[in-house]
């Protein structure tokens, strides 16, 4: 069964000094909390690159999962300023942010760009965190259709391999409230069932992001495999929140599976 999965990334907004406070307070929180240590509840953070480290040896100890915020699209070689997804692995690193809409916007990223990426992190073992999402506000049904257009481009050459897909409709991220419950329940549906329709990508999550925090969860009727949050988890009390909820959901999740077995 696939486990309920909570991550953050944490942009640029923490120094490394603040940053290893927040590493404390998040790993005393998750080590006291079973369904992290169960696994029924897969929580991962995306810091900076010079925080990896502080990161990985901070949180690792309380079943945390370290990533990072981009990977490169090379192998290794001479690529001035890139990070490799074989460097990745070899430092520890879970999961890739790749694709986020920040990204698109500021650096030109293309769906073929995420693709290379994607397929390079695939091919050293590193789980893609995607982002998808549509840029401008639509109606549910279009954006579904956009979403698993663009969840097929970004996975083009792609190996066999598990992703996690964020779902984050460019116009919720960092605004006051997230999409409404019904948007993200068709988006996240149809991003479902087109993984579910590919075998090379048994145990993949699709994930909610944009403004996301606590309460959302329970709102979505099960069509999410846990939330991508941002700076509401800047308050490591408010992350433990949704790691609450998302233990109550992989309990749900367990019951009735056993009573469908």
């Amino acid at each position: 069964m696939t486990p309920m999965t909570v991550g953050v990334s944490l942009k640029a907004y923490f120094g490394r000094r603040a940053a290893r406070v927040w590493f404390g307070e998040v790993a005393a929180a998750v080590s006291e909390r079973e369904a992290v240590r169960s696994g029924a509840v897969e929580v991962f953070v995306i810091p900076t690159y010079l925080q990896f480290d502080d990161a990985r040896d901070y949180l690792g100890p309380a079943g945390v999962r370290v990533g990072v915020q981009d990977v490169s699209a090379y192998e290794p070689g001479a690529y001035t300023g890139e990070i490799t997804a074989a460097e990745v692995a070899e430092s520890g690193g879970a999961f890739a942010e790749i694709g986020h809409a920040e990204r698109r916007r500021l650096f030109g990223e293309t769906d073929e760009i995420t693709a290379a990426k994607a397929a390079a992190a695939l091919r050293h073992g590193v789980t893609p965190v995607l982002c998808i999402g549509e840029p401008e506000r639509t109606d549910a049904e279009s954006a579904a259709r956009t979403a698993v257009a663009q969840l097929h481009a970004d996975l083009t050459g792609a190996p066999a391999g598990r992703v996690v897909v964020a779902y984050e409709p460019v116009w919720a991220i960092g605004a006051p409230e997230p999409a409404p419950t019904a948007h993200i329940v068709t988006v996240s549906r149809a991003l479902r069932a087109a993984l579910d329709a590919d075998p090379e990508r048994a145990g993949s999550s699709v994930i909610y992001g944009g403004s996301a925090g606590p309460g959302l969860l329970a709102r979505l009727e099960g069509a999410v495999d846990g939330l991508f949050l941002g700076r509401f988890a800047h308050d490591a009390a408010a992350f433990g929140r949704v790691i609450d909820e998302a233990a109550e959901l992989a309990a749900a999740r367990s019951t009735q599976n056993g009573a469908t077995s």
